[in-house]
């Protein structure tokens, strides 16, 4: 990374101005990576240690304050403070927000993702922070995951290259990456009870790599165990895991800690390798712990090992000896928002691109409809624990009107209620003569069916327990009664809602429409209903809420009225209409699983736009892929945008008329129809038990592709460009080899079209002679390069042995069969024109 002398030297003219001696100490040191564990350094730690009582060394290994490490004055530790990340500093005020995880993985470029984690460092630093909590690097199973947008994909090496970049930027200022979650954390449905049942090769070959770059390549400092069960055993008491992969085979020196309250068993979790539990010592404390190292059931050593793993880290990073918090970094950061701009440009992937529609001319458009749930106001990322309060986001609409006014009208309009909308301006009638209107609400206590109170609601809107006192802490069910009475017959949808665990189900004239099951995680609902005019529809709503604080939401709309026709109007009055779909913090996010299909009316916008406007561009926000069936063959241009941060605005209109070539590749597989997905059949528990099997193994996402007669929407490694490219002149050298050796790729990448833009060249390996089964093909490597009109670059990747290798179970261990192998060069898992053989001794 190039290093801007100039700010350096602002920061040497800042510190000079103090007068403050302190200031000068804590202000002015400044940042460095972690040292080099070292035998003294070992010795420092192990006398620290040595002054410590037990019961000071149990109190040391749990959390307090939600957010922090507690001090040990008496060994000149202060308190350690931690920030939920990874796609900002989001625990202490605004602060910039970047591209989410999946989008900066779709950029396929590493040095963007050091600045981001250098970045982040900083704002970190500004902070006082010691550990930012990220990145999270699970991989992308299925499109369901609620957090798939912090994450970078499919692919373990991709993930693996991204992550241990962006935690080398993090860690470059001083400040510890925390990498989550380990492992096999690839859904967010009952993620408390799930049990991911996966086999050790798969373990090895898909979900743990990305981890094992992270402490080998990135040397993380810390790691975070992940809330799910692995084969039986929740992470946090998984010694397997935790002790024999992590810290042995890896030889990781940090700290590995829990997900906040991801910790079951104090003594189970002590002795499986947890050094930290989070947000604070509920199992891991003095009356766990103590009796249990008196007794035998947990060695002092085992404490001992897991407060030097504290400490080692604080010193590694120089903790204990400056103040974390750097006054010479400001808040509000020049140099953080141009690469939060850069990290939305270089995600946004380009899928479809109809009769060139894009990029757009100024000159020629003269009016444009921005319309759509995504439009406004911005949406920078997904919700939960990710969540960034940025500065001044912008909008999509906000982008395009700032690029072009006063030249272009822009015109805007949301399109379609959102959920919570309708449950507000929804008409119920508490009879059928709809004498009075509401609904009848009633609670009953639910081991005795005693009903506690009775009344009348207007709305079924975000109703929260905190408003029954006392009574929500008795186990309830909850029931809304009434009528609906439609005004025209037709077709309608009922939308509801519940959060935390809550179960519900909604029936209509008697018949069950929707049901939400007990799990942790509600995203909004959709069923489809015909109604007669003025028939009342009776409604019975049942909610069992789980704890005090939950929400509910129920309401109804005709499917008619779903699009405003205002947003038909204007994309009939525009020269070109730019729909913004997608998700949000509402319904993609930590803590729930959404829906593969587009929220509810969405897919009905985007076909009701298109029909309005043939020049029409959809833009998607989203963590993955998404159903398209409904509109993908009438739509022209489709770009994907996933979660781009604060910038996401200026990056889409730039994007839109040609001042940024895009330059995105898919990090995942785009599938048709979500039958299409490996993971379909067994994605969610299997009836009657906390268990997912990982039946597909290996193949998940192209490698399931590969080898299928089923093939995606749009494959991994897949995004088009304002230009084009070719591939030529494979070379690998030597082409006969031990597997010991590095073994040099060779390509040329050449621009063959009128724009300058940037290739990504993928490097794939197969081994059809191995002797197990093995995926036809591997992403081994990978290079982004830049071109000009007309101009070749000689582009080279480096395969290694692992390059070739897969887990062996008998030997448990990395081998790599003799024989044939194929290197395969292109810009995508479909289209790899450059292949060759290579032999391996």
């Amino acid at each position: 990374m190039k290093i801007d002398t100039r700010k350096i030297l602002a920061r040497f003219r800042w510190c000079g101005l103090l007068t403050s001696a302190t200031l000068l100490a804590s202000s002015c040191v400044f940042a460095q990576g972690p040292k080099p564990v070292t035998p003294e350094m070992r010795q420092k730690v192990d006398a620290l240690v040595q002054k410590l009582t037990l019961e000071q060394k149990i109190t040391l290994i749990g959390g307090e304050d939600d957010m922090f490490i507690k001090a040990m004055p008496s060994i000149g530790l202060p308190r350690l403070k931690m920030s939920d990340g990874p796609l900002g500093v989001r625990t202490w005020g605004p602060s910039t927000a970047f591209a989410g995880g999946i989008g900066l993985a779709a950029s396929w470029d590493t040095k963007l993702a050091d600045r981001v984690g250098v970045m982040l460092g900083e704002d970190a630093r500004a902070r006082g922070v010691n550990f930012l909590l990220g990145p999270g690097i699970n991989i992308y199973r299925a499109p369901m995951d609620g957090r798939n947008f912090e994450f970078f994909g499919e692919d373990p090496y991709l993930a693996g290259q991204m992550a241990a970049n962006y935690i080398l930027g993090v860690q470059s200022q001083g400040v510890s990456a925390t990498v989550k979650h380990f492992v096999a954390n690839n859904s967010e449905f009952d993620r408390h009870n799930v049990n991911s049942i996966v086999d050790e090769r798969t373990l090895r070959e898909i979900y743990l790599p990305a981890f094992e770059a992270a402490v080998k390549q990135g040397h993380t400092g810390a790691v975070m165990d992940s809330y799910n069960l692995i084969n039986g055993e929740h992470a946090t008491q998984n010694a397997f895991l935790n002790n024999q992969v992590l810290k042995k085979d890896w030889g990781f020196q940090g700290v590995l800690m829990s997900d906040w309250d991801a910790t079951y068993d104090g003594v189970a979790a002590a002795n499986a390798g947890l050094d930290l539990e989070m947000p604070s010592g509920r199992f891991m404390n003095e009356k766990t712990l103590l009796p249990a190292v008196k007794s035998g059931k947990v060695p002092e050593a085992v404490i001992d090992d897991k407060v030097r793993r504290i400490l080692l880290t604080a010193m590694r990073f120089g903790w204990l000896d400056r103040d974390q918090t750097d006054l010479s970094i400001p808040l509000l950061n020049q140099d953080a928002d141009a690469v939060a701009l850069q990290s939305a440009e270089e995600g946004a992937v380009l899928l479809k691109n109809e009769g060139s529609l894009l990029p757009l001319n100024k000159q020629t458009v003269h009016s444009i409809a921005v319309i759509g749930p995504d439009s406004y106001p911005a949406v920078p990322g997904g919700g939960g624990s990710s969540t960034v309060t940025a500065f001044a986001p912008v909008s999509f609409m906000g982008g395009l009107s700032k690029m072009l006014a006063p030249d272009v009208k822009v015109y805007w309009d949301a399109g379609i209620q959102s959920p919570q909308d309708i449950f507000s301006n929804t008409h119920w009638c508490t009879d059928a003569t709809c004498s009075r209107h509401g609904l009848t609400e009633t609670k009953y206590i639910q081991a005795t069916n005693q009903k506690l109170t009775s009344g009348v609601n207007d709305h079924v809107d975000n109703v929260s327990g905190s408003e029954w006192g006392d009574a929500a802490r008795i186990p309830l069910r909850v029931e809304w009664t009434g009528f609906y009475v439609p005004k025209q017959s037709g077709v309608y949808r009922f939308y509801t809602q519940g959060v935390g665990e809550t179960r519900y189900r909604l029936m209509v004239d008697g018949k069950q429409v929707l049901e939400e099951t007990h799990h942790e995680g509600q995203a909004p609902k959709s069923a489809i209903v015909t109604l007669r005019a003025n028939k009342p529809a009776q409604i019975q709503f049942l909610v069992w809420p789980m704890t005090d604080n939950i929400t509910a939401g129920l309401g109804v709309i005709a499917q008619d009225k779903l699009i405003d026709p205002e947003a038909i109007r204007l994309a009939k009055m525009a020269d070109v209409a730019v729909v913004n779909v997608g998700f949000g913090p509402d319904s993609e996010s930590e803590g729930f699983d959404r829906t593969f299909e587009l929220p509810g009316g969405q897919d009905e916008l985007i076909q009701a736009i298109t029909a309005a406007n043939p020049h029409t561009i959809v833009t998607l926000t989203a963590g993955g892929s998404v159903d398209t069936h409904a509109w993908i063959a009438n739509t022209p241009v489709l770009l994907h945008t996933w979660y781009a941060g604060q910038e996401a605005g200026t990056a889409l209109a730039k994007i839109l008329f040609g001042e940024v070539d895009p330059s995105g590749k898919l990090p995942i597989s785009f599938e048709k129809r979500i039958e299409d997905n490996p993971t379909y059949k067994n994605y969610y528990e299997q009836t009657g038990t906390h268990d997912v099997k990982y039946a597909e193994g290996l193949f998940v996402g192209y490698r399931y592709y590969d080898k299928s007669q089923v093939k995606p929407l749009f494959p991994f490694g897949f995004g088009l460009s304002y230009t084009t490219f070719a591939f030529h002149n494979l070379t690998i050298t030597p082409d006969k080899a031990s597997p010991d050796s590095p073994i040099t790729v060779g390509f040329d990448v050449e621009n063959t079209g009128s724009r300058a833009g940037a290739e990504v060249a993928e490097v794939y390996v197969g081994d059809p002679s191995a002797r197990v089964e093995r995926p036809i093909k591997e992403l081994k490597g990978f290079t982004r390069v830049s071109l000009n009109p007309g101009e070749t670059k000689h582009a080279t990747v480096t395969l290694n042995r692992r390059s070739f290798a897969y887990w062996d179970t008998r030997t448990e261990g990395w081998k790599v069969d003799p024989g044939k192998f194929v290197v395969y060069v292109g810009d995508s898992s479909a289209n790899v024109p450059l292949q060759k053989n290579l032999t391996l001794q």
